[in-house]
């Protein structure tokens, strides 16, 4: 069971206060995260390509990047690379640099993307959408695979012939997990090639998505992968504070703010300080509360879902450094022990399917 956090790299503005923290200053706060979460024993840090004002990192390869030399052991992936939107001779190149400051760390978290701005700024039609996903993937893959790359192109990428593409990766293969929202789709064609899985369970019941990773096995074993080799993700919001008190009330501020501001350009109704509870129970998709109840959480999703890596997206919205710094500690060095644990003696008791 793998443990580790994500993050987009806010910058909106301070809830209480209103000031704005520049994409610079936040930049090098988050190469301080990752740094701190190899410390206390994490396994991966992740961080989220975006192209709009309020998120910092419209390029997660270089923040890694200033990150690897600093690390020792977690791992370092983006979640995600809009590969949509991007060129998958130029996202390989980026994380197998990665890969050879970190001396093999690197990993790739290839999505469509929910956030849709880097379309229409690189030049892409959003009637593209699924197209465009499916055309670079299938060449991604194959640049991880062949060091001479003969791809015979498609409708939006241009064909590539008998061409080398460096650097190579330290790893023998840069791995490239899927990230999905949750579509049986998805979901199935993760499965079929084989590829490690990420879901984003930030709403709902997690046990929504225990179908899903059923699915997601079932059609790998049918394409000829071995289920039991495969590995299972979930990205989800929370914050681990001393007390379960204190983190409510340190989390749910900033959170309602930049849940509301998404909720209005995607239509959503408001979020409330009762929504934001009900998704703190046991079977909610908030990872909020004090280390006992943070872990709880993560090993009733390891056992009633399926998930063998679990990654703590903080902050949502903006957050005192010095509070996000204090909830990696507590997930590296008490949480994680709790978890892993648990989890052990479980899978050492022949619990798990």
């Amino acid at each position: 069971m793998e443990l580790g956090i994500t993050t987009f790299v806010e910058t909106t503005p301070d809830v209480h206060t209103g000031k704005v923290i520049s994409h610079a200053e936040r930049i090098r706060e988050v190469v301080e995260e990752i740094v701190l979460a190899d410390e206390v024993g994490l396994d991966v840090f992740g961080v989220g390509e975006h192209h709009r004002k309020d998120y910092a990192a419209s390029a997660p390869a270089i923040i890694l990047a200033a990150a690897a030399s600093q690390t020792k052991q977690i791992r370092l992936t983006s979640a995600v690379t809009v590969l949509s939107s991007a060129d998958p001779v130029r996202v390989f190149q980026d994380f197998a640099t990665v890969d050879a400051i970190s001396n093999g760390r690197a990993e790739i978290m290839a999505g469509r993307g929910s956030f849709i701005e880097s379309f229409p700024l690189f030049g892409y039609d959003l009637n593209d959408y699924n197209d465009l996903f499916d055309e670079k993937l299938d060449l991604l893959l194959n640049i991880c695979q062949n060091e001479i790359v003969s791809w015979s192109g498609g409708k939006h990428r241009p064909a590539i012939q008998n061409r080398g593409v460096y650097p190579r990766p330290v790893q023998e293969t840069l791995p490239v997990w899927i990230a999905s929202g949750g579509t049986p789709e998805s979901v199935a064609r993760a499965g079929l090639l084989g590829l490690p899985l990420v879901l984003a369970i930030i709403g709902g019941s997690p046990l929504q998505f225990a179908p899903l990773v059923k699915l997601y096995k079932r059609a790998a074993e049918r394409n000829g992968h071995d289920p039991s080799k495969l590995t299972v993700a979930s990205h989800s919001h929370g914050f681990v504070a001393e007390t379960t008190e204190i983190a409510a009330e340190k989390f749910f501020p900033p959170t309602q703010q930049a849940m509301n501001v998404l909720g209005k350009e995607r239509g959503w109704g408001p979020y409330t300080r009762t929504t934001f509870d009900q998704a703190r129970s046991l079977e909610g998709a908030l990872y909020v509360g004090d280390v006992e109840t943070v872990a709880e959480k993560i090993i009733f999703l390891r056992k009633n879902v399926g998930i063998t890596r679990f990654m703590l997206h903080v902050p949502v919205g903006s957050m005192p450094h010095a509070d996000v710094m204090k909830a990696i500690e507590l997930l590296g060095k008490e949480v994680a022990p709790m978890v892993r644990e648990e989890v052990a003696k479980w899978e050492a008791d022949g619990q798990e399917e």
